[in-house]
């Protein structure tokens, strides 16, 4: 997809409106601190220096789009500042679409200073943010990860890590109700039955392939991931990135499968395929 006019966002609050996300709620201030610093930073490093004035100005466009509300402006300036009070979810979710809609144009506008398409640059962009973020939140809740992954304990030890993050984004406000990763799987995809117990996955791991589902509820980026979906063809997709960074650290390439569109979920449970294998 192509970077789109300001209508096109209106066009597509119209057609998903998420009013379920109109009640702000508090955001945390290490979830917000920590955000901030890995998209204004990965922002900034992209070649031919994107501007935040732009992003500024999406910032302002979106809450009044979305939300029907006046932009306090120096929370923005705040977040870019690495000093957020007082933030909302609603003003979290506009930073977030502000900064990816600048850089995915920016990255459209500018696809000749890039080594890979224009589609393979934007999703670099949101795992780059994610592996910045993730090494706060890492730091910040002492987490303790196995090297690889070969036998029940380090499956275990890995389950640790990942609902200590769950529950940091959940304390912070990422998620406002619901977080659970699981390795039970039972479902189609692709015309393919996909049975798999906890008990499996090493040995699948080892056949080359295992599989987890992630469960989201109430996601805070949830209106602005479909809105960046339909507009510019990719998301940030912030905890999955990060869950992605954290499995590498044990030597596995994990992630969402590529067709996934939050606009299939329901607000109280986005629902997310995952497939795991070695590096």
């Amino acid at each position: 997809m192509t970077p789109s006019a300001e209508t096109s966002l209106a066009k597509a609050v119209q057609d998903h409106p998420y009013q379920d996300f109109y009640d702000w709620w508090p955001i945390g201030h290490e979830l917000a601190t920590f955000m901030a610093k890995a998209i204004t930073e990965t922002h900034a490093t992209l070649p031919k220096s994107p501007s935040q004035a732009e992003a500024r100005a999406y910032f302002q466009t979106y809450i009044q789009t979305v939300f029907s509300k006046d932009a306090r402006m120096e929370v923005f300036d705040a977040l870019v500042a690495g000093t957020p009070s007082n933030l909302e979810s609603g003003e979290f979710d506009a930073f977030s679409y502000a900064f990816y809609r600048s850089a995915f144009e920016h990255i459209a506008t500018h696809a000749d200073a890039f080594e890979t398409s224009v589609e393979r640059t934007r999703r670099l962009f949101t795992k780059d943010v994610g592996k910045a973020f993730f090494a706060q939140v890492e730091a910040f809740v002492g987490l303790e990860l196995p090297e690889k992954l070969e036998t029940t304990t380090d499956l275990n030890t890995l389950k640790v890590g990942i609902t200590k993050v769950g529950e940091f984004l959940s304390d912070q406000g990422y998620l406002r109700d619901h977080f659970a990763f699981h390795f039970e799987v039972d479902l189609t995809y692709q015309d393919n039955t996909i049975h798999q117990i906890e008990a499996d996955v090493l040995d699948n791991l080892r056949q080359g392939k295992a599989y987890a589902l992630y469960e989201m509820g109430y996601p805070v980026i949830l209106p602005s991931a479909v809105y960046l979906y339909q507009t510019m063809g990719e998301a940030q997709h912030h905890s999955s990135r990060t869950i992605e960074d954290l499995f590498e650290r044990v030597g596995l390439a994990a992630r969402e499968v590529d067709d996934f569109d939050p606009r299939d979920y329901a607000s109280d449970m986005v629902v997310e395929l995952w497939e795991i294998q070695s590096l």
